[in-house]
């Protein structure tokens, strides 16, 4: 098992309606992944899809994947493409009880955002994750 550090919280920054096969797609065309960007990922209706078992590593923090598992909510942006908490309630309430399971998992681990990593200029996941979570 991985030496687990960080539960890394992620959007798409795409509009709640995105489809998860347009944003693998996504990864593989424009960036050359061949593995996804994140272990989970909930859609707007609440419902959680893993997309890599946890034990591999996948493309959600660059210099932290090892050491990361990634879970992202699509949307995070408004009609306009500004970074904007666009979380359904079922996806908050997805979000947090797979946060609880993983946080029960790996008890040391920090959930915090992408933006909350070294050199990430972006607002990923558009909340403040590390706040909104501290006491999971």
């Amino acid at each position: 098992m991985r030496n687990i550090k960080y539960l890394a919280v992620h959007c798409t920054a795409t509009a709640q309606t995105a489809k998860i096969e347009a944003i693998q797609n996504y990864w593989r065309e424009h960036l050359g992944w061949t593995v996804p960007g994140y272990h989970f990922i909930i859609k707007a209706d609440g419902a959680l899809v893993n997309l890599l078992p946890i034990e591999k590593v996948s493309n959600g923090v660059k210099g932290f994947n090892s050491e990361t598992i990634n879970i992202c909510y699509i949307g995070g942006i408004d009609q306009k493409g500004v970074p904007k908490d666009t979380r359904t309630l079922a996806q908050k309430e997805t979000l947090l009880g797979v946060l609880k399971v993983l946080k029960n998992k790996f008890p040391t681990a920090i959930i915090q955002g992408h933006r909350d990593f070294p050199k990430v200029k972006k607002a990923c996941p558009s909340f403040d994750a590390k706040k909104e979570y501290q006491n999971v």
